[in-house]
């Protein structure tokens, strides 16, 4: 088996997980709503995925009320960074090595 391959990560195979992850990519956090709002998932696939997430020590969760509104946002950890890079450098490499040559 090539190499980059084994840097695939499965935690990642889900376009729920792989936008989740996007998305913590770019922003320091994020809370539940614009996560649902821009995956457009329902809560309940959402809060699954992000569990899955949080179990595999990818992201970080803070809950905290804002008024009297609970309000639930989530970080990316170093660690998830970390792996989330890897697993998109692997399909990078996927792609480079397995093009026909032109």
């Amino acid at each position: 088996m090539k190499a980059y391959l084994e840097n695939i990560n499965k935690a990642f195979e889900s376009r729920a997980r792989l936008g989740i992850m996007s998305v913590l990519m770019v922003e320091d956090k994020v809370d539940f709503n614009t996560l649902k709002e821009t995956l457009n998932l329902t809560d309940g696939n959402l809060a699954s995925h992000l569990r899955a997430l949080e179990e595999a020590e990818y992201l970080r969760v803070e809950k905290q009320f804002v008024g009297r509104k609970p309000n639930t946002t989530y970080h990316a950890t170093d660690a998830g960074r970390e792996a989330f890079k890897s697993h998109l450098d692997a399909l990078e490499q996927l792609i480079l090595n397995n093009r026909p040559n032109s």
